[in-house]
């Protein structure tokens, strides 16, 4: 992680998370930030208190996005009477972020940054995409918040995010020579492209379900429980009556990994081998438009929980597949982040720096 540490921010501290971006001496190096990650799934939420270039955490808890009606609802769940006064908020968003509102892709929420400042009495709010905090985040992270899924030399370059969970997000991190700039984008959000007779099958199944067949379609949760449904259907083999029980009685999509995980289902294998294909295939794509030669970070809900279990060779086969450039690819490093508070982390980060005063 030597060059994500160099865009911002030194590696991250029990205690304390010091902000090279800060400057001790200003006057506005001091405050409560409320951090959140807001996402399809849940909501994590923190409270920070800047003091002297540091953030000290002081609360942190998850709620479950999809019981609550609005982002100012969890606040007044969250922020309790005993808590100090909130100075500054900044949000990593699962959406389009623009001109300060929102409407969430995978929540229902539309959220907008003047009616958090009116409702919290403040005016240091920032609205910043999900993938864009995670990106921030990555500075805070040590060696051992990551998992190699493939080597490659260390070139200093752009690099790359993509990070599979509720939906499909992206993200990119321009190298200027001395530091890395977070940048958000909708890379998800495009169009699948099929590869052999057996994609040309799964997207035209897509195409009779959703019209649209985006990659987030398949590289997702939901995308795990179509993708079976699909071989499942295309195989002929009867699904067992324990895997319908435990499928009923747990989340579909975890439950279809975890048994492909212990091999006891032939066809929740070749779902997770299929998942592994396609997301090896959408990283070569995002490794090839952004030159990431800074490497590849994958996060999300789904891959750091079973990145013990996954078949490097699927991915690697798959991730060197584009004929001339197949050079450019070998020298790209693929690592995945473990830490799920990342988001959470890079959204404290940025709303210490932008943290103003009325």
């Amino acid at each position: 992680m030597e060059n994500i540490q160099k865009f911002a921010l030194p590696a991250l501290h029990e205690g304390e998370i010091p902000l090279a971006f800060m400057n001790t001496n200003a006057p506005h190096n001091k405050g409560i930030i409320l951090a959140a990650d807001v996402g399809g799934t849940k909501t994590n939420l923190a409270l920070f208190k800047v003091q002297a270039g540091n953030l000290l955490p002081l609360k942190e808890k998850s709620y479950p996005t999809k019981k609550y009606k609005s982002f100012m609802e969890i606040v007044a769940a969250f922020h309790t009477k005993e808590l100090p006064r909130i100075n500054g908020v900044c949000l990593g968003l699962a959406g389009p972020v623009t001109q300060g509102k929102v409407s969430g892709t995978n929540f229902s929420w539309d959220i907008e940054s003047e009616e958090i400042s009116r409702e919290l009495h403040i005016s240091s709010v920032s609205l910043i995409n999900d993938m864009e905090a995670n990106a921030y985040g990555l500075a805070a992270l040590e060696e051992k918040d990551f998992e190699t899924l493939k080597s490659g030399p260390k070139i200093p370059g752009n690099a790359a995010l993509i990070s599979p969970g509720t939906g499909l997000g992206e993200a990119g991190m321009f190298w200027d020579g001395f530091h890395y700039h977070p940048f958000a984008c909708e890379g998800g959000h495009c169009d699948f492209s099929p590869r052999n007779e057996l994609d040309i099958k799964i997207l035209q199944y897509f195409q009779q379900k959703y019209g649209h067949v985006s990659w987030e379609r398949l590289l997702s949760g939901p995308g795990i429980l179509d993708l079976y449904m699909f071989l499942r259907a295309i195989s002929g083999i009867k699904e067992p009556q324990w895997l319908s029980d435990q499928m009923s009685e747990e989340n579909p999509s975890a439950t279809i990994t975890k048994i492909a995980l212990e091999a006891k289902d032939s066809v929740c294998v070749e779902t997770l081998d299929l998942f592994i294909r396609f997301l090896a295939i959408e990283a070569a794509q995002l490794a090839l438009k952004f030159k990431a030669t800074g490497g590849i970070y994958i996060g999300g809900g789904i891959l750091p929980k079973i990145i013990k279990g996954v078949k490097r060779e699927v991915f690697y086969s798959n991730f060197i597949q584009s004929g001339r450039l197949n050079f450019l690819l070998e020298m790209v490093p693929v690592k995945v982040i473990l830490n799920e508070k990342t988001p959470l982390l890079g959204a404290a980060y940025y709303g210490a720096m932008a943290l103003r005063w009325d």
